[in-house]
């Protein structure tokens, strides 16, 4: 029953099964909303989404049986410290019973005689006593002769029990199951935040792609509107077939364009069913709008202590490499100032101030694989200490010449046929301590400790990696942020210009003052401008995304 393999596999799987990997996720909440219903069409929300991943999504159900291994483990673990009870029977046929070389001359002197003389025996004819004195005759060497001890057949039945009365090892084991059981809940937390990640990127494309996919159909009708009104015109001999043929050139294409975008709708649709672990035959209807998933930009640059892009603000100050805003700067300079600082890496005040290394899981993980090697370590120092059992056996062995004999279980009070004592079964019994003290193992747990400890210090310094690592994911995320806000803020101000243009080309086209070219360039620069404001809008929420996992808020950010 040996205590330390168990506990060193024990920390070695731990040590090796859940090394971090660099810029994942943060730890989950307590609760998360219900999952919505499966039968129909499924209202999906961005919470209910994430919900159902978590409950169904095949990756973390292999994960949790990961989980549950790990508790499995512990138990062995811990089983070891109870009383090991164990009971064998077996029988055996000596076909050729082992035979020893006894020294049978080594018991006993030579033989012996008594002597008769001639003188004795006329004495005894003449009425005389005679006392007759036995000799001892000198003995003949005799070799060592072979003898059999036993019979052919043999039986032997017991129950032994053992239990554990001290080890260090098995103590420290009992310690590190503990951690080890939570390193196993981090990992399955770590993947649940992956699942988060996934799911809102997918959620956030299907709404965009839908958003986009229903401004194509009004551009549709709008344009069949142009069309119809072009071609009337045609008709009643004020336009030109050219007019009509290039807004049919123009529909066509934007036709082409709306079944392109329906199915990579439906195919945003089945990303989305496959981050959940859902069905592909599951219907599902989304129901939170674009519009409030997009953020306030105004709100989220104050956060960031970023300025505004199209009226200023108050930037991101103290950093070295980043000249610190002036009053009064006008808002292009501003701007500017920001992006420098954002691409610095550096961070508002208040945000140096809040940032906790704690709220990633990677941190988190990497703190229990360092309690597990400094339990590893002290589990192999521990290799030195002395182990104690007490032990204890009953059982019964028997024999006889034939199996059948062997088989009758004649105990003391049986008899033979002759009142002879005829038993073939005895019973024996014992009780003891057994101490084991190791004394010298070849170094051995000299170069295993030393091992361990280089396995600390190995860990001491993915502490300070992982620390510039999560920094840079915070730097990167924040500026990516900031520029897609900006880019959003742009790109609304083109769709904006875009959409005034054509409205003013087309009053313009029917009050006859405006060519049929015009409008179509307006048409396609209208388009353009939407693709690019709705492109803008996704980048938008997928580094929103970004930047709550660097910070260690993204589970938090979906349950709100």
């Amino acid at each position: 029953m040996n205590m330390l393999f168990p506990t060193r596999f024990l920390l070695a799987a731990a040590l090796s099964a859940a090394v971090p990997q660099a810029l994942l996720a943060q730890s989950s909440p307590a609760a998360m909303p219900a999952a919505p219903p499966t039968t129909g069409t499924m209202p999906l929300s961005l919470q209910q989404a994430v919900s159902y991943a978590i409950q169904n999504k095949s990756t973390l159900l292999a994960t949790r049986l990961g989980e549950a291994t790990a508790a499995a483990r512990v138990g062995e673990i811990k089983s070891a410290g109870l009383p090991q009870v164990n009971v064998g029977a077996t029988v055996t046929d000596n076909l050729k019973l082992q035979k020893s070389l006894v020294d049978f001359g080594a018991l006993g002197g030579g033989s012996s005689a008594t002597p008769l003389t001639a003188a004795d025996i006329a004495a005894a004819q003449a009425g005389q006593t005679v006392n007759i004195k036995p000799i001892s005759l000198p003995s003949e060497p005799v070799p060592p002769q072979a003898f059999a001890f036993g019979l052919q057949y043999a039986g032997n039945a017991s129950a032994s029990v053992s239990q554990l009365l001290f080890d260090g090892s098995y103590l420290i084991g009992l310690k590190a199951a503990k951690v080890y059981t939570e390193l196993a809940k981090k990992q399955t937390q770590q993947a649940e935040i992956d699942v988060v990640e996934q799911v809102s990127k997918a959620y956030y494309s299907t709404l965009v792609a839908r958003s986009r996919l229903a401004l194509l159909a009004r551009n549709v009708q709008r344009l069949d509107t142009v069309l119809y009104q072009t071609n009337q015109t045609f008709k009643a001999g004020f336009a030109e077939k050219l007019d009509v043929d290039r807004l049919r050139v123009q529909r066509n294409n934007l036709v082409v364009e709306q079944q392109k975008a329906q199915r990579l709708t439906e195919l945003s649709v089945a990303l989305l069913k496959f981050q959940m672990g859902l069905p592909q035959q599951q219907a599902v209807q989304l129901t939170d709008s674009l519009s409030a998933a997009v953020v306030d930009a105004g709100a989220l640059r104050q956060r960031l202590g970023v300025a505004s892009f199209s009226v200023g603000g108050a930037g991101a100050g103290n950093v070295p490499t980043a000249p610190a805003p002036a009053t009064g700067t006008d808002p292009a300079t501003q701007s500017r100032l920001d992006q420098q600082t954002a691409l610095a890496g550096g961070l508002a005040p208040a945000a140096l101030g809040a940032f906790n290394y704690n709220n990633r899981i990677e941190f988190s993980t990497l703190e229990t694989q360092q309690a597990l090697a400094g339990l590893d370590l002290r589990n192999r120092q521990a290799g030195a200490y002395p182990r104690l059992l007490l032990t204890g056996a009953y059982g019964f062995t028997g024999s006889a010449k034939t199996m059948s004999d062997l088989f009758a279980f004649r105990g003391p009070d049986s008899r033979s046929g002759n009142g002879f004592p005829n038993q073939n079964w005895f019973g024996f019994g014992n009780v003891g301590l057994t101490l084991q003290v190791p004394v010298f193992d070849g170094f051995r747990r000299k170069y295993l400790v030393q091992q361990s400890r280089i396995q600390q210090q190995t860990l001491e310094r993915g502490f300070e990696t992982l620390k510039q690592s999560i920094d840079l994911q915070d730097a990167q995320s924040r500026t990516t942020l900031v520029n897609a806000l900006d880019v959003l803020d742009n790109q609304k101000a083109n769709l904006d210009l875009a959409t005034d243009v054509a409205r003013v080309t087309r009053i313009k086209f029917n009050a006859g003052v405006g060519s049929n070219l015009e409008v179509i360039t307006a048409e396609t620069d209208l388009r353009s401008a939407q693709t690019n404001y709705y492109g803008a809008v996704y980048d938008v929420l997928v580094a929103k995304v970004d930047r709550d996992k660097a910070t260690g808020e993204l589970y938090n950010q979906v349950k709100k």
